[in-house]
């Protein structure tokens, strides 16, 4: 899948450092604003406990976890939606990317000043949603424009389409977010085509001190505040802690550091999931001698373009697909005895891949 998150932030926020984090893509971090002068982007690798279960059962030669690409946008300030900083070239990158993570600065640190002069990250999501408001404002207003010319030709749709970005254009001039704007799939239509920037979904990552780390702190506090209501998930990760938990290359070191840190696993491993969660993706599994993999497909696929990102020939000569639940699978511990258990499913085309399927496919090309 070519899903792709954005990890945006107002400069000196430690998204930078939390990216490398995740990625290991080596993006520059700085304390200077405006320091960086591209996107950067990493693959990255979704955690699952469940590959590893899986070849508790199956002998094999290796195990591929699945991954989804996050791409870092530079520190945005106000005034990015008229090109301040570096701003029209990297909100045009976050117009490419399918959901966002937002990481805001809830720490204090008098060697690294804050852009706007201290450090408020209710502030800092109110500056960058305005800048994203802005931009989705300027799209709507124009192809309001491009709509009115068509209904000179009594083009009834054009004029509906209208009446809904009009009352987008409302809701943007309110300084609200086109994701909190009620809108039926038929409405959404009119709307796709603008790649707005303020309807993607967005989760919040409080970038938070050491100590901080299982508490939070008065930042964390005001931005759960703030959020209130918004289903908005929002996740503490302390950066800093994380780039020396990265730097360790071996397994023991990790897991001694992050027991001395209270920790169960690096936050950014939580992270990860999140974003794929948040992505609305789905995993299944294919379970044999030669590996065992993890596989993307989007909630709601069927088994035959499941197949298609095995491979195309897949797809195009699909016959019928053998589907054992993971679960049926640990619990029995073989793909014979789940057959001999009436537990290996065979299901047509139509079938909807659910989360944790271990597909084998019989195709013909």
């Amino acid at each position: 899948m070519s899903l792709q998150c954005g990890i945006i932030g107002i400069a000196n926020s430690g998204k930078s450092t939390i990216f490398n984090c995740l990625s290991g893509a080596g993006a520059e971090t700085s304390s200077l604003a405006f320091s960086a002068t591209k996107s950067n982007i990493g693959i990255i690798q979704v955690p699952d406990a469940r590959l590893y279960e899986l070849a508790k059962y199956q002998v094999t030669e290796k195990i591929v976890p699945t991954s989804v690409v996050i791409v870092d946008i530079p520190g945005l300030t106000k005034g990015a939606s008229r090109g301040e900083g570096v701003g029209n070239r990297f909100l045009a990158d976050i117009r490419n990317t399918d959901a966002l993570i937002h990481v805001l600065r809830c720490f204090d640190d008098e060697s690294l000043p804050h852009i706007d002069g201290s450090v408020d990250p209710v502030r800092d999501i109110e500056t960058v949603d305005l800048e994203l408001q802005i931009k989705d404002l300027e799209s709507v207003e124009k192809k309001i424009e491009r709509l009115r010319k068509t209904t000179k030709s009594g083009d009834k749709d054009a004029q509906y389409g209208i009446d809904v970005l009009t009352r987008l254009k409302e809701h943007l001039e309110n300084l609200r977010n086109a994701r909190s704007l009620d809108l039926s799939a038929s409405d959404r239509k009119y709307l796709d085509d603008l790649f707005l920037l303020s309807i993607k979904p967005v989760m919040y990552v409080c970038n938070v001190d050491e100590r901080s780390v299982h508490t939070g702190n008065r930042h964390v506090d005001r931005v759960k505040e703030y959020l209130e209501g918004s289903n908005s998930e929002v996740l503490i990760i302390a950066g800093k802690l994380e780039a020396e938990i990265a730097e360790l290359s071996n397994e023991q070191d990790r897991l001694e550091f992050l027991k001395d840190a209270g920790l169960e696993e690096p936050g950014v491993n939580k992270l990860v999931r999140a974003a794929y969660k948040m992505l609305n993706l789905h995993t299944f599994f294919t379970v044999g001698p030669k590996e065992i993999r993890a596989w993307t497909i989007k909630k709601g696929m069927n088994v035959k373009q499941a197949a298609g990102v095995i491979h195309s020939d897949l797809e195009r000569g699909f016959i019928r697909a053998e589907v054992i639940k993971y679960n049926d699978f640990i619990t029995l511990g073989s793909e014979n005895a789940c057959k001999h258990a009436g537990k290996l499913h065979i299901e047509g085309k139509d079938y909807i891949v659910e989360d944790g399927d271990i597909l084998h496919i019989r195709f013909n090309v």
